[in-house]
Protein backbone atom coordinates (compact mmCIF):
# COMPACT_ATOMS: atom_id res chain seq x y z
CA UNK A 1 0.00 0.00 0.00
CA UNK A 2 1.47 3.56 -1.06
CA UNK A 3 1.72 5.90 2.14
CA UNK A 4 -0.39 8.91 1.45
CA UNK A 5 1.74 12.43 1.02
CA UNK A 6 3.28 14.40 3.48
CA UNK A 7 0.91 16.72 4.66
CA UNK A 8 -0.69 18.33 7.64
CA UNK A 9 -4.13 19.87 8.49
CA UNK A 10 -5.73 22.05 11.15
CA UNK A 11 -8.87 22.29 11.89
CA UNK A 12 -12.17 23.18 14.56
CA UNK A 13 -13.82 20.89 16.13
CA UNK A 14 -16.54 20.84 18.91
CA UNK A 15 -18.14 23.73 17.11
CA UNK A 16 -15.35 26.04 17.89
CA UNK A 17 -14.63 24.87 20.97
CA UNK A 18 -11.48 22.82 20.34
CA UNK A 19 -8.85 22.35 17.45
CA UNK A 20 -7.67 19.49 15.78
CA UNK A 21 -4.49 18.59 13.95
CA UNK A 22 -3.40 15.99 11.96
CA UNK A 23 0.05 14.92 9.77
CA UNK A 24 1.49 12.15 7.79
CA UNK A 25 5.13 12.60 8.06
CA UNK A 26 6.25 8.93 6.46
CA UNK A 27 8.81 11.19 3.86
CA UNK A 28 10.26 13.45 6.82
CA UNK A 29 11.08 10.86 9.00
CA UNK A 30 12.26 8.20 6.30
CA UNK A 31 14.97 11.05 5.18
CA UNK A 32 15.88 11.69 9.12
CA UNK A 33 16.56 8.28 9.30
CA UNK A 34 18.72 7.82 6.12
CA UNK A 35 20.62 10.89 7.18
CA UNK A 36 20.72 9.50 10.26
CA UNK A 37 21.04 5.76 9.77
CA UNK A 38 18.96 5.37 12.64
CA UNK A 39 18.12 2.18 14.25
CA UNK A 40 14.15 1.57 14.25
CA UNK A 41 13.57 2.24 17.98
CA UNK A 42 15.62 5.16 17.33
CA UNK A 43 13.72 5.62 14.23
CA UNK A 44 10.56 5.40 15.71
CA UNK A 45 10.96 8.13 19.03
CA UNK A 46 12.75 10.80 16.53
CA UNK A 47 9.73 10.22 14.24
CA UNK A 48 7.04 10.75 17.06
CA UNK A 49 8.92 13.87 18.27
CA UNK A 50 9.20 15.14 14.80
CA UNK A 51 5.63 15.09 13.93
CA UNK A 52 4.11 16.49 17.70
CA UNK A 53 6.72 19.66 16.80
CA UNK A 54 5.20 20.40 13.04
CA UNK A 55 1.51 20.25 14.95
CA UNK A 56 2.43 22.53 18.03
CA UNK A 57 4.93 24.46 15.06
CA UNK A 58 1.58 25.41 13.25
CA UNK A 59 0.15 27.70 16.35
CA UNK A 60 3.37 29.34 15.55
CA UNK A 61 4.01 32.77 14.01
CA UNK A 62 5.67 33.68 10.95
CA UNK A 63 9.54 33.86 12.02
CA UNK A 64 9.11 31.56 15.16
CA UNK A 65 10.75 29.03 16.21
CA UNK A 66 10.01 25.58 18.10
CA UNK A 67 12.55 23.75 19.74
CA UNK A 68 11.34 20.19 21.86
CA UNK A 69 13.89 18.75 23.70
CA UNK A 70 13.33 15.23 25.41
CA UNK A 71 16.40 15.02 27.83
CA UNK A 72 15.65 11.09 29.38
CA UNK A 73 18.13 8.57 31.16
CA UNK A 74 17.55 5.81 28.86
CA UNK A 75 20.20 4.41 25.87
CA UNK A 76 18.98 6.97 23.43
CA UNK A 77 20.31 10.03 25.07
CA UNK A 78 18.53 13.39 24.43
CA UNK A 79 16.06 14.18 21.24
CA UNK A 80 16.28 17.39 19.86
CA UNK A 81 13.71 18.38 17.09
CA UNK A 82 13.09 22.09 15.64
CA UNK A 83 10.02 23.17 13.73
CA UNK A 84 8.62 26.57 12.22
CA UNK A 85 5.43 27.70 11.09
CA UNK A 86 5.84 26.79 8.01
CA UNK A 87 5.80 22.66 7.94
CA UNK A 88 9.81 22.24 8.05
CA UNK A 89 11.30 19.92 10.28
CA UNK A 90 15.06 19.06 11.59
CA UNK A 91 16.49 16.61 13.91
CA UNK A 92 18.42 13.91 15.93
CA UNK A 93 19.07 12.11 18.44
CA UNK A 94 22.35 11.12 20.70
CA UNK A 95 22.64 7.53 20.02
CA UNK A 96 21.19 7.10 16.65
CA UNK A 97 22.43 2.89 17.21
CA UNK A 98 20.29 1.44 20.13
CA UNK A 99 18.39 -1.87 19.96
CA UNK A 100 16.15 -3.32 22.54
CA UNK A 101 13.45 -6.24 23.02
CA UNK A 102 10.36 -5.38 21.80
CA UNK A 103 7.80 -4.89 24.66
CA UNK A 104 5.11 -6.60 26.08
CA UNK A 105 3.19 -5.32 23.24
CA UNK A 106 5.07 -6.64 20.59
CA UNK A 107 6.13 -2.85 19.77
CA UNK A 108 9.47 -0.96 19.83
CA UNK A 109 10.28 -0.10 23.44
CA UNK A 110 10.58 3.51 22.85
CA UNK A 111 9.57 4.02 26.39
CA UNK A 112 12.62 2.14 27.82
CA UNK A 113 14.74 3.85 25.65
CA UNK A 114 14.20 7.22 25.92
CA UNK A 115 13.72 6.96 29.77
CA UNK A 116 12.87 8.95 32.58
CA UNK A 117 13.89 12.42 33.02
CA UNK A 118 12.24 15.96 31.24
CA UNK A 119 10.74 17.21 28.18
CA UNK A 120 11.59 21.10 27.63
CA UNK A 121 9.66 23.25 24.70
CA UNK A 122 11.60 26.31 23.86
CA UNK A 123 9.74 28.87 21.64
CA UNK A 124 11.79 31.31 20.02
CA UNK A 125 9.92 34.32 18.71
CA UNK A 126 12.86 36.09 16.65
CA UNK A 127 13.36 38.94 18.78
CA UNK A 128 16.24 37.13 20.94
CA UNK A 129 13.30 36.40 23.26
CA UNK A 130 13.31 32.58 24.11
CA UNK A 131 10.09 30.98 26.22
CA UNK A 132 10.96 27.74 27.92
CA UNK A 133 8.42 26.05 29.51
CA UNK A 134 8.81 22.09 31.09
CA UNK A 135 7.59 18.57 32.24
CA UNK A 136 8.44 15.39 33.67
CA UNK A 137 8.46 12.51 31.29
CA UNK A 138 5.48 10.42 32.13
CA UNK A 139 6.00 7.18 30.36
CA UNK A 140 8.85 7.78 27.20
CA UNK A 141 6.57 6.82 24.73
CA UNK A 142 6.52 10.71 23.77
CA UNK A 143 2.88 11.33 22.54
CA UNK A 144 1.62 10.32 26.10
CA UNK A 145 4.59 12.82 27.89
CA UNK A 146 3.46 15.52 25.79
CA UNK A 147 -0.45 15.15 26.74
CA UNK A 148 0.91 15.93 30.21
CA UNK A 149 2.70 18.57 29.32
CA UNK A 150 0.32 20.84 27.66
CA UNK A 151 -2.15 19.96 30.82
CA UNK A 152 0.48 20.89 33.09
CA UNK A 153 2.85 23.56 31.71
CA UNK A 154 0.54 24.87 29.21
CA UNK A 155 -2.82 24.20 31.14
CA UNK A 156 -4.25 22.93 27.64
CA UNK A 157 -6.65 19.75 28.05
CA UNK A 158 -5.27 17.82 25.20
CA UNK A 159 -4.89 14.57 23.57
CA UNK A 160 -1.70 13.66 21.38
CA UNK A 161 -1.10 10.60 19.31
CA UNK A 162 2.13 9.87 17.23
CA UNK A 163 3.50 6.83 15.17
CA UNK A 164 6.18 5.49 13.18
CA UNK A 165 6.01 2.13 11.40
CA UNK A 166 9.62 0.71 10.53
CA UNK A 167 9.99 -2.17 8.06
CA UNK A 168 12.29 -5.22 8.70
CA UNK A 169 15.02 -3.18 6.31
CA UNK A 170 14.96 0.03 8.87
CA UNK A 171 12.69 1.94 6.36
CA UNK A 172 9.82 3.81 7.42
CA UNK A 173 6.52 2.36 6.06
CA UNK A 174 4.33 5.29 7.66
CA UNK A 175 4.35 7.64 10.01
CA UNK A 176 2.41 10.63 11.17
CA UNK A 177 0.19 11.91 14.06
CA UNK A 178 -2.62 13.68 15.56
CA UNK A 179 -3.05 16.56 18.48
CA UNK A 180 -6.40 17.57 19.68
CA UNK A 181 -7.10 20.44 22.22
CA UNK A 182 -9.83 21.71 23.78
CA UNK A 183 -10.06 25.75 24.12
CA UNK A 184 -11.21 28.22 27.01
CA UNK A 185 -15.09 28.08 27.37
CA UNK A 186 -15.48 24.10 26.23
CA UNK A 187 -18.49 22.54 27.88
CA UNK A 188 -17.95 19.87 30.39
CA UNK A 189 -19.10 16.96 28.53
CA UNK A 190 -16.16 17.86 25.45
CA UNK A 191 -13.81 15.85 27.48
CA UNK A 192 -15.54 13.07 27.31
CA UNK A 193 -17.00 13.29 23.82
CA UNK A 194 -13.40 12.98 22.80
CA UNK A 195 -12.03 10.45 24.93
CA UNK A 196 -14.83 8.46 23.72
CA UNK A 197 -14.19 8.83 19.97
CA UNK A 198 -10.16 8.02 20.79
CA UNK A 199 -11.40 4.85 22.54
CA UNK A 200 -12.48 3.49 19.41
CA UNK A 201 -9.58 4.45 17.19
CA UNK A 202 -6.90 1.98 15.84
CA UNK A 203 -3.36 3.25 16.49
CA UNK A 204 -2.18 6.22 13.94
CA UNK A 205 0.30 3.44 12.36
CA UNK A 206 -2.29 0.70 11.74
CA UNK A 207 -4.55 3.53 10.28
CA UNK A 208 -1.71 5.24 8.29
CA UNK A 209 -0.38 1.59 6.87
CA UNK A 210 -3.34 1.55 4.39
CA UNK A 211 -2.90 4.75 2.98
CA UNK A 212 -5.27 7.20 4.62
CA UNK A 213 -4.08 10.82 4.13
CA UNK A 214 -3.86 13.54 7.11
CA UNK A 215 -7.16 14.56 6.33
CA UNK A 216 -8.89 11.51 6.30
CA UNK A 217 -7.13 10.91 9.67
CA UNK A 218 -8.54 14.01 11.07
CA UNK A 219 -12.10 13.15 10.02
CA UNK A 220 -11.79 9.74 11.63
CA UNK A 221 -11.25 11.65 15.08
CA UNK A 222 -14.27 14.01 14.29
CA UNK A 223 -15.95 13.83 11.10
CA UNK A 224 -17.36 17.30 12.20
CA UNK A 225 -14.27 18.49 11.65
CA UNK A 226 -14.01 22.52 9.89
CA UNK A 227 -10.93 22.03 7.87
CA UNK A 228 -8.65 25.29 8.09
CA UNK A 229 -5.97 24.78 5.94
CA UNK A 230 -3.38 21.87 4.58
CA UNK A 231 0.38 22.42 4.89
CA UNK A 232 3.07 20.54 3.20
CA UNK A 233 5.58 18.94 5.36
CA UNK A 234 8.98 18.12 5.24
CA UNK A 235 12.84 17.74 6.87
CA UNK A 236 14.68 21.36 6.32
CA UNK A 237 17.93 22.46 7.87
CA UNK A 238 19.17 25.82 7.95
CA UNK A 239 22.81 25.08 8.12
CA UNK A 240 25.14 26.30 5.44
CA UNK A 241 29.11 26.51 5.40
CA UNK A 242 28.67 30.39 6.17
CA UNK A 243 27.62 29.76 9.15
CA UNK A 244 30.08 26.89 10.37
CA UNK A 245 32.56 29.39 9.00
CA UNK A 246 31.46 32.52 10.96
CA UNK A 247 31.47 29.92 14.42
CA UNK A 248 34.78 28.55 13.82
CA UNK A 249 36.95 31.94 12.80
CA UNK A 250 36.07 32.82 16.02
CA UNK A 251 37.77 30.08 18.14
CA UNK A 252 41.11 31.03 19.80
CA UNK A 253 44.38 31.00 17.94
CA UNK A 254 45.66 27.82 19.30
CA UNK A 255 42.82 26.09 18.54
CA UNK A 256 42.73 27.33 15.05
CA UNK A 257 47.03 26.16 14.91
CA UNK A 258 46.17 22.94 15.89
CA UNK A 259 43.66 22.25 13.02
CA UNK A 260 46.66 23.56 10.96
CA UNK A 261 49.11 21.77 12.33
CA UNK A 262 47.98 18.30 13.72
CA UNK A 263 44.58 17.75 11.22
CA UNK A 264 45.72 19.75 8.44
CA UNK A 265 41.89 21.09 7.90
CA UNK A 266 39.24 20.82 9.96
CA UNK A 267 35.65 19.48 9.57
CA UNK A 268 32.60 20.57 10.68
CA UNK A 269 29.46 18.01 10.37
CA UNK A 270 25.82 19.22 11.28
CA UNK A 271 24.21 17.53 14.20
CA UNK A 272 20.37 18.29 12.63
CA UNK A 273 21.18 16.85 8.64
CA UNK A 274 24.57 15.40 9.27
CA UNK A 275 25.94 17.45 6.02
CA UNK A 276 29.88 17.72 6.25
CA UNK A 277 32.07 21.16 5.23
CA UNK A 278 35.58 20.75 4.96
CA UNK A 279 37.93 23.64 6.10
CA UNK A 280 41.39 23.80 4.27
CA UNK A 281 44.69 24.97 5.47
CA UNK A 282 44.84 28.42 3.64
CA UNK A 283 41.75 29.19 4.85
CA UNK A 284 41.92 28.70 8.25
CA UNK A 285 45.30 30.47 8.30
CA UNK A 286 43.29 33.31 6.81
CA UNK A 287 41.02 33.45 10.00
CA UNK A 288 43.99 33.67 12.02
CA UNK A 289 45.65 36.32 10.12
CA UNK A 290 42.61 38.20 10.69
CA UNK A 291 42.80 37.83 14.14
CA UNK A 292 46.20 38.91 14.55
CA UNK A 293 45.95 41.53 12.51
Amino acid sequence: MKSAPDQLVRATILNGRGRALACVTTNVVNEMQGRHHTWPVATAALGRTASIALMMGQQLKNEERLTLRIDGDGPLGRILVDADAFGNVRGYVDNPFVDLPVNSKGKLDVGRAVGRGTLYVTRDTGLRDYYTGSAAIQTGEIADDFTYYFAVSEQTPSAVGAGVLVGTDNRVICAGGFLLQLLPGHEENDIEKLEERLSSMQSVTDILQTGKSAEELLYLLDPDAHLLNRVAVQFACNCSRERFAAAMKNLDVSELRSMVEEDKGAEAVCHFCAAKYFFGVEEIEGWIAEQQS
